[in-house]
């Protein structure tokens, strides 16, 4: 699999480490983690619970063995297909309802 890394060009997959799933989101109510509280149960599935899903999906990679940036790959699962490639900061930004909510954190 060549990932294209937007700041170094199309590198080989072993460059890149891969993070996780992009879409997965930290839950609001950090603070009131407590067990047996409804926080409690989301935090449990945000830190443990992970889709499996087949087709496309966005998610984190890390081109570790270059400029070690963050990046988004949305690729399909079952095919390896890349779709795009994006810097997670830039991802990110695009996106400000999130970021909004991230800085009031």
């Amino acid at each position: 699999m060549r990932i294209t890394c937007p700041h170094c060009g199309e590198r080989g997959n072993e460059e890149f480490a891969y993070l996780g799933d992009a879409t997965v989101r930290r839950p609001d109510d950090a603070g009131a983690a407590r067990p047996g509280a409804p926080e409690f149960e989301r935090w449990m599935d945000y830190v443990y619970l992970r889709d499996n899903p087949a087709g496309r999906h966005r998610e984190l990679w890390q081109h570790v063995h270059g400029c070690r940036a963050w990046l988004v790959v949305t690729r399909d699962i079952s095919t390896h297909a890349i779709f795009s490639v994006e810097d997670a900061r830039a991802a990110a930004l695009a996106r400000p309802s999130l970021v909004a909510r991230d800085a009031a954190s």
